[in-house]
């Protein structure tokens, strides 16, 4: 097992590759719908490619699937030779990235958001522990709410997804262990696995509407996981004001991708895939790339709560100081994240 210094490696003893060159390596990146700069999953892993550019003077590039059924194209378009790393982004691209691998044993491959079982020797997945950030979330939005109901949504009931979703009801359930509330979840059930998905991950109308719906029945926060959909629920919040809902950001801090709106997010989990990705292409410049796993943690950086921005001010410091001994138990496994 190696350690990073920033994150964890759960890896196969065999290692593949040769030390390259910077000015020879290319990095490239096949995104799952939504586009390159969606404003979350897609755009923070090319992020780190771009990192990867400034720092270690890669070349990058990246196609965009507009559905689906893009996927297998777009990967057979990259092979051949002129791709050192071929980066997938995204758990729907697990079928199309391990059939590629399977027939190119040569080629490295990178994929957010999935595992293989058994691991790939050419293959390394990316996977997060977001329910440790979204617990924390949860625990936040249980502690701000004016109206004791917390709104979620998801864009396809698949694990990357659902993780968010179940890390905020559980930091929701905390949250009322401690303090003696009824805070309710409304969107997601952690026991039935079953909620509210829009079945998509491009419709911001759809995002409106869903975030829309839930505010009607008494939630004052959503959290919208379901890509650039939820830049719809951060219109409907700029139109009602922060008084009246607030939204919460997935993977990447919105506050910043999503300016014009930034005022709206209470905060974001941060889902830190720039940092593994630019790992993953200085392993692999270095010949140590090795299949099998990333996990990205509260720990090692890998997942977080972005800063609070323009509700630095509206938190309580007895909220905040929770929010610190919560973060630091989960760490130290005293808060166990998951249904209990």
């Amino acid at each position: 097992m190696m350690i990073s210094r920033k994150l964890a490696w759960l890896s196969l003893p065999l290692a593949l590759g040769l030390a390259t060159s910077a000015a020879a390596f290319s990095a490239c990146q096949v995104t799952d719908t939504g586009g390159i700069d969606d404003n979350s999953f897609n755009q923070t892993a090319w992020q780190g490619v771009l990192d990867a550019q400034e720092s270690l003077g890669v070349e990058g590039r990246f196609l965009e699937s507009q559905a689906e059924t893009d996927y297998e194209a777009n990967l057979n378009s990259l092979l051949g030779g002129q791709c050192d790393i071929i980066l997938t982004i995204g758990f729907l691209l697990g079928d199309a990235t391990q059939k590629a691998a399977a027939a190119n044993p040569d080629q490295l491959f990178s994929i957010v958001d999935f595992a293989y079982d058994p691991p790939l020797e050419n293959v390394l997945g990316q996977v997060y522990a977001t329910d440790q950030a979204a617990f924390l979330a949860g625990y936040l939005a249980a502690g701000m709410t004016e109206t004791d109901v917390i709104g979620v949504f998801g864009g396809i009931n698949i694990p990357p997804v659902t993780i968010f979703m179940d890390g905020l009801a559980w930091g929701v359930d905390h949250y009322n262990s401690v303090h003696g509330t009824e805070v309710s979840v409304l969107g997601w059930d952690p026991e039935a696995r079953e909620g509210l998905f829009t079945n998509n991950f491009e419709s911001l109308d759809d995002g409106r509407a869903f975030a829309q719906n839930l505010y009607d029945e008494g939630a004052d926060i959503v959290l919208p996981v379901a890509g650039p959909v939820g830049l719809g629920s951060a219109a409907l919040a700029n139109e009602l004001g922060t008084d009246e809902l607030k939204i919460i950001g997935v993977d990447a801090d919105l506050y910043l991708t999503d300016p014009e709106r930034g005022h709206v997010y209470l905060t974001s989990i941060m889902k830190r895939m720039d940092s593994t990705v630019y790992q993953v292409i200085e392993q692999t410049m270095a010949g140590e790339f090795e299949g099998g796993l990333i996990v990205g943690t509260l720990e090692n950086g890998g997942v977080d709560l972005a800063p609070f921005h323009d509700f630095e001010g509206a938190i309580p410091a007895e909220l905040k100081a929770e929010l610190t001994e919560v973060r630091a138990g989960i760490i130290d496994g005293s808060i166990a994240v998951g249904g209990q």
